[in-house]
């Protein structure tokens, strides 16, 4: 038998990093930035834990801003998520959809160019997102003295519920 040789040359390939294939330019929108933040003020005033503001512009296709933080019971995660969603809708504001909700373990808010999730903390540290967007630059938010955890103190602990 005879091999057939093709007329055709193959192609050197060559890789590009993501770095070669598009000059590094930072995001010049802030969309979703003040939905996010009047999120965290309604969630604060529901007692919210250890909120955290993710910019994910650079990284993520689909929000540019996701504002992760913690209830103390089944309860307060669904009343932080509820006081959320009707507060924006009174200003005018939408969620485009909405999972976990009812469950007091998570709920996640679509708005489009931001996204509220809102986690019991076992669920949090389960899901880790703060982990998985690690390369997320984090947004300087004011979090009162009584939405943070002394280091010594555990979310699940009887003094927070």
């Amino acid at each position: 038998m005879t091999q057939r040789k093709s007329a055709a040359k193959p192609q050197a390939r060559t890789r590009r990093t993501n770095a070669e294939a598009e000059p590094a330019t930072k995001p010049t929108t802030t969309e979703g930035l003040d939905g996010a933040l009047r999120a965290l003020t309604l969630a604060l005033e529901k007692k919210a834990l250890e909120p955290v503001l993710l910019d994910v512009r650079e990284l993520c296709s689909f929000c540019n801003y996701q504002l992760v933080l913690s209830g103390r019971s089944d309860r307060q995660v669904d009343a932080i998520a509820d006081a959320i969603e009707l507060g924006l809708k009174a200003e005018g504001h939408r969620v485009l959809g909405a999972e976990g909700a009812r469950t007091g373990q998570w709920a996640l808010l679509d708005y489009g160019d931001f996204v509220v999730h809102v986690f019991l903390h076992s669920a949090r540290e389960h899901y880790d997102l703060e982990g998985l967007w690690n390369d997320a630059p984090r947004v300087q938010i004011e979090v009162p003295p009584d939405a943070r955890i002394a280091i010594d103190d555990h979310y699940d602990s009887p003094a927070l519920s």
